[in-house]
């Protein structure tokens, strides 16, 4: 007896000892985006629509939208005043107050997220704000504040400039969603950050 308490007792330690796995990055891939000189008037939103193609979501575009293909799909990203809608689109979300920032030049991008359960990206922050659509699985955004879970089909406004933030995977499903940037153009996109 006094054997295997010692024996069950070593496997415990060894098993202590090994560091854990470290999680799998969360996928991220840009799907569009442009510059632009100055930002909408206003409170600002996301008007998220879809359109049956590509060609008819881009000659429906304006200013401040940007066209993307995902899912199967093709997107338009609109940012500007709440309640709008364009012509020959079926709106999906509309997301907001988003946060402003002050730049010389911002970059509107929109980016693609996905991963298995438990992946996640390193802690950072963004030289400005993001948004949130997921389309499948779920997603939770760490910062200082607490974490915010976004579910299918839901749409969450995120913080604003240089907060850090973790985002994973939570859900049982794969993660697949759509993010949307507004930052300053003159700053590196993403930048390494520490939780405080």
């Amino acid at each position: 007896m006094t054997r295997f308490i010692a024996l069950a007792c070593a496997v415990l330690a060894m098993a202590l000892a090994v560091p854990p796995a470290a999680a799998e990055p969360l996928k991220i891939k840009s799907l569009a985006e442009k510059k632009v000189a100055e930002l909408p008037a206003g409170t600002l939103y996301w008007r998220i629509e879809n359109f049956p193609d590509r060609a008819s979501a881009s000659s429906a575009a304006g200013a401040y939208s940007l066209v993307a293909e995902s899912a199967g799909k093709a997107w338009l990203f609109t940012l500007g005043g709440t309640g709008g809608a364009t012509p020959g689109g079926t709106k999906v979300a509309e997301i907001g107050p988003i946060p402003r920032i002050q730049a010389g030049e911002y970059l509107l991008r929109i980016n693609e997220a996905t991963g298995a359960p438990g992946s996640t990206t390193a802690v950072h922050s963004h030289p400005g704000s993001e948004a949130f659509y997921v389309l499948s699985g779920e997603q939770s955004i760490q910062g200082p504040a607490g974490t915010l879970k976004v579910h299918p089909g839901h749409a969450e406004a995120g913080n604003g400039a240089d907060i850090p933030m973790q985002v994973t995977s939570t859900g049982t499903t794969d993660l697949h969603a759509l993010v949307m940037f507004v930052v300053d153009a003159a700053r590196p996109f993403s930048a390494p950050a520490k939780m405080p």
